[in-house]
C-alpha cells in the first residue's frame, strides 16, 4: 500500500468534502489524478452506504475519484451516475434482502481498542463481530455488547498476534461470521501491510480498512487494496485485478486446496506463494516446510528431465496384517502416489543422476518392501549406466505392518550402496523432515556426501522412546540437523534455496571427463544454472606455462646454502671493519640476508629463515596477522564446499575440509585452521586439531581416493590438542591411522606449512609426494620452549632451541625434509598477503603438474621412498 502520512482527502455520506478531520486538523487538497491512489480516506458512514445499499451509494463512490475536492459539489452529484455506472456496470441487480440488512463486519484489532471502535461504528450502522483469541482479553463491556468470533487457541508455537495476523484464520474467519468488510487497527500493521492478504481479500471481495489516523475513527478509514487495484468503493468486486478469473475458496480441511499450505508444526495455513517467498520457512513459527515429491522434483532438477523409474511396483501383504492393503489404497487416493518413494533419472545442470525423492505424506515415508526394492533396482540401474544417485530421504522408519520383512529392506538397500560404491560411483543423501529409524540407520547416512536441510529431525530413536528410557529431559535442539552437524554426522546444512546450486557443484566434482582433455568446471556449472541449465558446458583445459619453476632438488638446495656459507670472510670486506664486536656481528647477519634473498631469487627459493634467526621465524609463524590457512584457500581453491565432521562423534573446528576446483580439477583439501579474530580463534581450538579433526581428514582422504582426487594439505599448528578428552577419544590412535592412511593413498598429495608445524599434529597431514614450507614457516618435533624446558630445564633458551632443533625453512630444505621453500614476497606473509598466496598457489599447481603422469602405484612408492630414506 502506497502510503503518504496524514495526507488523506475525506468525504461525508453525501459526498461533501470534509474540510476538518475528527481531531481538528485540516484536510488537505485531492491530489492529482492518477496519483495517491490509495491515500484516499473514507467517512464511515459512507463505508456502511456502500457496503448496505446501492442507492446511497453514489455520493460515497466520488470520495474514490482522484480530483474529486476540486470539482464544485454540484457537479459532483450531476455526474455520480455516471461513475455508477462506469464502476460498477449498468446490469447490477439490488438485493433487496441486502439492504434490509446491516453490513456485517469483522473487526480485528486489540481488545484495548474494542469499544473505541465500536461504538461509532455501531452509531454508523454496522454489524459488528469482534474476533478474539481463546475467547478472552475483552473488557465487560465488548463480552456484554459484542458478539465475538474466536481465531483459535494459542500454543507454544503461536501466540494470540500471530494467529490473528493469520491470513488464512482471518479469511476463514470472515466467511464463517458472513462479514463483507474487514477493520484492522494501527496494532495490526503486520497484516494491513500484507500483500498477500489484500490480494486474498479482495478475490473474495471483502473490503479491508485501516484509520487513518488515530482519533479519526469516523472519516479518516483507508481502504487498504493490493497492487494493481484502483480503488472503487462499492464496487462488486475490485477493478483492474490481475487475477480476477482465479478461484476465490479458503480450505477447509486439513491439506487444504493446493494454494494453500499447512506448516506441520504451528498448525496453521499460509500462501504457498509467500511460503516459497520466504526459502521455504513458514511465515509464523520459522520451521521449514515439508515438500511433496513433485515440488522436491520441481524445485531440484532440470525442467523437464525427470524420468521416473519402476513407479508402479507389485505389492503384497507379507504378515496379512489386518486392514493394511486397504489403508494402502487410501493412502494412494489421498497423495496420487504409488508408494512413499519415487525414483528415477534426471538432470541438474545438464549433469545426469540417478534421484530417489521419499514422500513422507505417504505413510509417514516408512520403509516397507516396496521402498527397499526400489531404491535397491534404482540405484543397481545407476551402476548399469554409470549415474551418480542422489536420495532425498524423509522416513517414520520402518513400516510397521511388514514385520522383519520391512527390517530386511536396510540390509538390502545397503547392499545396493556397496554396489555402488565399488563401482567408484558418487552416493549423496540429503536428510530432510523427518528422517527416522530404519532409513537413518542405513542409506540416509551410508551417502559419501550427507547433506541435511535446516532444522530437519534426524535420528534413529523416537524422542518420546528416549526419554521413557532414561527418564530425563532432552536437550534443545537434540536430534536436529544443527545437532547432527555439531556432533559430526552430516556433512553440511544446506538452505533449500541453495540446494539446487550446491547439488551441482557436487555432481561437477565427481563427474567423469567426456573424454581426456576435456573436463566439467566450476564456472562451466554455475553459468549452466544462470541460464536454466538446460546443459553444462565442458571446457578443454591445455597445458599452460607456469610462472613458478621446477621443484628445487636437495642437491641444489645445498649448494644453495655451500656458496652462502663461503661468502661470509668477504661480507667484512666489503662493507669495512666495524667500530665493536657487536656492530660486526649484526652487520654480518643483515649482509648475509641480503645476499641469501639475492642468491635465493636467482634459484627460486628463499632462505631468509636461516640467513636470519630461527627464533625469528617462530615469532612471524606465529604472528596474529599472518594469513591464515582460510585465506589460502580462497585464493587457490573455486567453488569451495565445506565438508563437516568424523560421523562418529563431533566436528572439528581447527581442521577446515572439503572439496572445491584447482587450475579446473576437483581437489579434496585438508587444512588446519588457527582462526582470524579471538572468538574464530577459541572455536577453533587455536588451530590445535582434536581427533576427531584427524577422523574428519581420514575420512575426505579415504573419499578422495575413492573418486580418484588430488588432495592439498595446508598445514598451520602449534601440535595436536594435548587435554584429557583428547586422549579419551584417541588422540595418539587417530594421528596414526592418518599417517599409514596416507602412505598407501594411490592419488597425488601435496602439502604445505604454511605457518607453524608442531610435531605429530603436523605431520599427520604431511605424508604427502611433494613437501613445501613457507619461507617463515617451522617445523619441528616439539615447541621450541617444550624443547628448551625438557632437556635443559629453562624455557627462557626456547630461542637457542630453535636455532639447536634446525625448525627454520631453509634448514628443514637443507635437511632434504621438504623439496621447496616457497617465497612469500619482499616481506613476510603478512605484510605482503597476496604475493604469499600467488606463491602457494603457483607451487600448487607446478606440483599437481608433476604427479599428474604418475599411476597409483608409483605415487605410493615415491612417497614411502622420501621418507624412508630418513
Amino acid at each position: 500500500m502506497a502510503k503518504a502520512a496524514s495526507k488523506y482527502i475525506s468525504f461525508d455520506t453525501a459526498g461533501n468534502f470534509v474540510s476538518e478531520l475528527e481531531d481538528g486538523s485540516a484536510a488537505p487538497e485531492a491530489p492529482e489524478d492518477g496519483s495517491l491512489k490509495s491515500a484516499v480516506s473514507y467517512a464511515l458512514d459512507a463505508i456502511v452506504e456502500a457496503a448496505g445499499t446501492l442507492p446511497d451509494t453514489a455520493a460515497a463512490l466520488v470520495g474514490a475519484r482522484p480530483g474529486a475536492a476540486h470539482r464544485d459539489p454540484e457537479e459532483k452529484v450531476a455526474d455520480v451516475s455516471e461513475h455508477v455506472r462506469s464502476t460498477i456496470g449498468d446490469d447490477f441487480a439490488v438485493d433487496a434482502a441486502r439492504t434490509a440488512e446491516k453490513p456485517r463486519a469483522l473487526v480485528i484489532a486489540s481488545a484495548k481498542n474494542a469499544r473505541a471502535f465500536v461504538v461509532p461504528m455501531e452509531q454508523a450502522g454496522l454489524d459488528v463481530v469482534f474476533a478474539t483469541v481463546d475467547n478472552r482479553s475483552l473488557d465487560g463491556f465488548a463480552r456484554r455488547m459484542l458478539p465475538t468470533y474466536n481465531l483459535g487457541s494459542t500454543t507454544a508455537d503461536v501466540d494470540a498476534d500471530t494467529l490473528s495476523a493469520n491470513i488464512y484464520t482471518v479469511l476463514s474467519a470472515a466467511k464463517a461470521c458472513g462479514a463483507t468488510l474487514i477493520f484492522l487497527d494501527s496494532a495490526k500493521a503486520s497484516l494491513a501491510e500484507d500483500a498477500y492478504f489484500l490480494r486474498h481479500a479482495a478475490k473474495r471481495g471483502l473490503r479491508v480498512f485501516a484509520p487513518a489516523t488515530e482519533g479519526t475513527l469516523r472519516t479518516g478509514w483507508v481502504e487498504l487494496l493490493p497492487a494493481g487495484v484502483a480503488p472503487a468503493l462499492g464496487t462488486a468486486s475490485p477493478s483492474e485485478a490481475p487475477w480476477e478469473n482465479e478461484p476465490a475458496r479458503v480450505a477447509d480441511d486439513d491439506e487444504g486446496p493446493t494454494h494453500w499450505r499447512r506448516c506441520h508444526k504451528c498448525k496453521l495455513f499460509f500462501d504457498k506463494e509467500e511460503i516459497i517467498e520466504l526459502g521455504g520457512y513458514c511465515p509464523a513459527c520459522g520451521t521449514l516446510q515439508r515438500l511433496r515429491s513433485d515440488e522436491r522434483l520441481a524445485a531440484t532438477v532440470d525442467a523437464g528431465s525427470f524420468e521416473e523409474w519402476n513407479a508402479v511396483m507389485p505389492d503384497s501383504n507379507p504378515l496379512d496384517f489386518p486392514g493394511y492393503p486397504e489403508k494402502i489404497a487410501d493412502q494412494r487416493e489421498k497423495s496420487g502416489l504409488e508408494e512413499a518413494v519415487r525414483t528415477g533419472r534426471a538432470t541438474i545442470a545438464g549433469l545426469p543422476l540417478a534421484v530417489g525423492v521419499m514422500e513422507s505424506g505417504f505413510f509417514m515415508g516408512s520403509m516397507g518392501h516396496v521402498v527397499g526394492e526400489k531404491v535397491a533396482a534404482m540405484i543397481d540401474r545407476a551402476i548399469a549406466e554409470r549415474l551418480p544417485v542422489v536420495v532425498f530421504c524423509a522416513s517414520g522408519g520402518a513400516r510397521m505392518q511388514e514385520g522383519l520383512i520391512s527390517l530386511m529392506q536396510m540390509a538390502k538397500v545397503s547392499c545396493a550402496v556397496e554396489r555402488l560404491g565399488a563401482a567408484r560411483l558418487p552416493f549423496i543423501t540429503v536428510l530432510t523432515d523427518p528422517t527416522t529409524g530404519g532409513v537413518t540407520a542405513s542409506f540416509a547416512m551410508q551417502g559419501d556426501i550427507v547433506l541435511a536441510e535446516p532444522g530437519a529431525l534426524i535420528g534413529f530413536a523416537g524422542q518420546r522412546v528416549i526419554r521413557d528410557t532414561i527418564k530425563q529431559e532432552l536437550p534443545e535442539g537434540f536430534q536436529t540437523a544443527e545437532f547432527a552437524l555439531e556432533h559430526g554426522l552430516v556433512d553440511a546444512i544446506v538452505e533449500r534455496s541453495q540446494m539446487r546450486s550446491v547439488l551441482a557443484q557436487l555432481l561437477a566434482l565427481h563427474a567423469p571427463a567426456d573424454d581426456p582433455g576435456r573436463i566439467v568446471t566450476y564456472h562451466s556449472v554455475m553459468d549452466a544454472l544462470s541460464v536454466g541449465a538446460d546443459a553444462y558446458g565442458s571446457v578443454d583445459v591445455a597445458p599452460e606455462a607456469r610462472a613458478v619453476g621446477e621443484r628445487i632438488r636437495d642437491e641444489e638446495a645445498a649448494g644453495l646454502w655451500r656458496s652462502l656459507a663461503e661468502s661470509v670472510p668477504v661480507v667484512g670486506e666489503l662493507i669495512g671493519r666495524p667500530e665493536t664486536p657487536e656492530e660486526a656481528e649484526e652487520a654480518s647477519r643483515r649482509e648475509l640476508e641480503r645476499h641469501a634473498r639475492r642468491e635465493a631469487r636467482k634459484s627460486g627459493v628463499s632462505c631468509e629463515a636461516a640467513s636470519g634467526s630461527a627464533w625469528e621465524s617462530v615469532q612471524i609463524a606465529r604472528n596474529v596477522r599472518r594469513p591464515t590457512a582460510r585465506r589460502y584457500l580462497d585464493g587457490i581453491v573455486e567453488g569451495f564446499i565445506e565438508l563437516h565432521g568424523d560421523r562418529a562423534f563431533a566436528d572439528d573446528g581447527a581442521i577446515l575440509a572439503g572439496i572445491g576446483w584447482i587450475s579446473g580439477h576437483p581437489v579434496t583439501v585438508i587444512a588446519q585452521e588457527k582462526g582470524v579474530n579471538l572468538a574464530d580463534r577459541v572455536a577453533r581450538n587455536f588451530g590445535c586439531p582434536q581427533p576427531e579433526g584427524y577422523r574428519k581428514s581420514l575420512r575426505l582422504m579415504r573419499e578422495a581416493e575413492k573418486f580418484g582426487r588430488p588432495i592439498l594439505c595446508l598445514v598451520d599448528t602449534q601440535g595436536a590438542f594435548c587435554g584429557t578428552e583428547a586422549e579419551e577419544r584417541g588422540q595418539g590412535n587417530a594421528i596414526a591411522d592418518n599417517l599409514v592412511a596416507m602412505a598407501g593413498l594411490t592419488v597425488p598429495v601435496v602439502s604445505v606449512l604454511l605457518g607453524e608445524g608442531g610435531s605429530g599434529g603436523a605431520l599427520a597431514l604431511a605424508v604427502g609426494n611433494r613437501v613445501a614450507m613457507q619461507e617463515h614457516a617451522v617445523y619441528s618435533v616439539l615447541s621450541p620452549e617444550g624443547f628448551a624446558s625438557i632437556l635443559w630445564k629453562d624455557r627462557t633458551r626456547a630461542p637457542e632451541a630453535a636455532e639447536a632443533m634446525r625448525m627454520d625453512a631453509a634448514s628443514v630444505l637443507e635437511c632434504g625434509i621438504i623439496d621447496a621453500v616457497i617465497s612469500e614476497g619482499e616481506g613476510p606473509a603478512h605484510e605482503n598477503p597476496e604475493e604469499a598466496v600467488a606463491a602457494v598457489r603457483d607451487y600448487v599447481r607446478a606440483a599437481y603438474k608433476e604427479l599428474a603422469d604418475l599411476a597409483p602405484d608409483e605415487l605410493v612408492r615415491q612417497r614411502q621412498e622420501r621418507f624412508a630414506k630418513f
